[in-house]
């Protein structure tokens, strides 16, 4: 029955990473029809949306049980909580969003997977020491970065959407950072919903200042918006509240690893989109680095 439990669970988030995969195509797509911040902001509002309504069900369900609590738990701690989280998620959504335009969805997967092992290397300046496993994926993540961006060409420089990406990698640290600090003394639903509200509202901003939304934008997107509105960020991160569960960090971390070979193939199969030799190298060695940083050191005997 335990193992049962386990393989479901496993499953639920090799679908979550699914759905974050593929979802690098609808971005792709939907940066054809509007600019970032309205994308942003028009799937923010729907994951708001999305993740209100699943609020309002479990609240039936804990009144039909007996159970009546506050519809907002520590508020004053998730209104810090989700603003703080909700800034840096914005800023990497965004830096991604500029970034997937103009790079295919395979580049885009495997550099933002890079905040994989930048989370525990960012955990120096919190008093952690990685060890020498984490040092030698750090390495070899760069030398897949070099053989996926820069190898073959005349100047050893990223391009602008590069760039993005790569800084869309260290927010998204800084983000899981800030998640981890405030997320064990908050309820994991509703933070998430007070950051993609800040997310939304921050993007409702910069739409209106800096792009010209118009219907014809929306109607062109409408698909891409609806998958990556509902799908990843409404249901995706369900099935990963449920599928960590009782499963080993580990296990589940390499599940949602898969994130970046899922976006990989979406772009092959869906945008007909492919990679040199030595770009796939490159994605094979970054894939490595980061399933071998999440796995456990061996205990000295």
């Amino acid at each position: 029955m335990e193992n049962q439990k386990q393989l479901r669970n496993t499953l639920l988030l090799v679908f979550a990473a699914l759905i974050w995969g593929t979802a690098f195509v609808a971005q792709s797509v939907g940066s054809g029809y509007m600019g970032p911040y309205t994308f942003l902001a028009s799937r923010s509002w729907l994951a708001c949306a999305f993740l209100l309504g699943l609020m309002a069900v479990r609240r039936v369900g804990q009144r039909r049980a007996g159970r009546r609590l506050p519809f907002w738990l520590h508020g004053k701690t998730l209104a810090v909580g989700g603003a703080l989280c909700g800034v840096a998620l914005f800023a990497a959504s965004a830096a991604q969003q500029m970034g997937i335009g103009t790079t295919s969805t395979a580049k885009a997967g495997f550099m933002t997977a890079l905040y994989v092992v930048l989370v525990p290397v960012c955990g120096i300046f919190l008093g952690s020491r990685p060890g020498p496993k984490l040092w030698a994926c750090v390495v070899v993540s760069v030398v897949g970065l070099y053989l996926l961006c820069l190898a073959g060409r005349d100047s050893l420089s990223l391009t602008g959407g590069e760039w993005q990406l790569l800084l869309c990698a260290f927010l998204f640290t800084l983000q899981i950072l800030l998640v981890n600090h405030f997320s064990p003394r908050l309820d994991g639903i509703q933070l998430s919903f007070a950051q993609f509200f800040t997310v939304s509202v921050l993007s409702t901003v910069f739409m209106f200042v800096f792009e010209q939304p118009t219907p014809e934008q929306f109607a062109g997107a409408a698909v891409s918006v609806l998958y990556c509105g509902i799908m990843s960020s409404g249901v995706a991160y369900t099935l990963q509240i449920v599928g960590q569960q009782e499963l080993d960090p580990t296990i589940a971390s390499l599940a949602m690893c898969l994130e970046s070979v899922f976006s990989a193939l979406a772009g092959w199969i869906i945008l007909g989109q492919t990679l040199t030799g030595t770009e796939l190298a490159g994605c094979v060695l970054m894939f490595a680095a980061i399933v071998a940083s999440q796995l456990p050191d061996r205990k000295r005997s």
